[in-house]
């Protein structure tokens, strides 16, 4: 009976895969996305605040494919193989070191996020209140890793 639920773990094989394969189409799209705007911006003379725009939306992309990646690597690593080749800086351990990755860079899309707002005049509007929400989230999810950090794991 151990045996089995320990096979279990492989169950986690599917979204992993499904992560990783999640995250670079992702990737690939804000990247595809960005060479469009750097056309559009020479050939049609699109202007500096659209540009800007349209290349943090891209980037924006991208850097929740990262988040997507680095879950799908996360679980994999966790559950099937802590062995496989990756970056010392993209090694998982534990679930919390799983965690205080996806908050770094949940942090760096926010950032993304109100950046765009703060430059799109359509928005102008929005901006005291994505500010705040931004500022709100990252200053819980400070107090989540500070909370959860040091846990003894015994």
């Amino acid at each position: 009976m151990k045996r089995v639920i320990g096979l279990t773990r492989y169950a986690v094989f599917v979204p992993a895969l499904a992560s990783i394969f999640g995250g670079i189409l992702l990737m690939a799209q804000g990247s595809i996305a960005i060479a469009i705007v750097v056309v559009d911006a020479i050939l049609n003379d699109l202007g500096l605040k659209e540009t800007i725009v349209e290349v943090l939306t891209a980037i924006d992309a991208i850097l929740l494919g990262t988040v997507i990646l680095v879950i799908g690597y996360g679980l994999y690593e966790l559950f099937i193989d802590a062995n496989i080749d990756v970056p010392r800086w993209l090694r998982v351990r534990d679930l919390d070191e799983l965690k205080s990755k996806l908050i770094g860079v949940v942090v760096a899309i926010l950032a993304v996020v109100f950046v765009g707002v703060f430059v799109d005049s359509n928005r102008s509007d929005d901006v005291i209140s994505y500010g705040v929400g931004a500022g709100a989230l990252v200053l819980g999810l400070a107090v989540f890793a500070f909370a959860t950090k040091g846990v003894d794991k015994n």
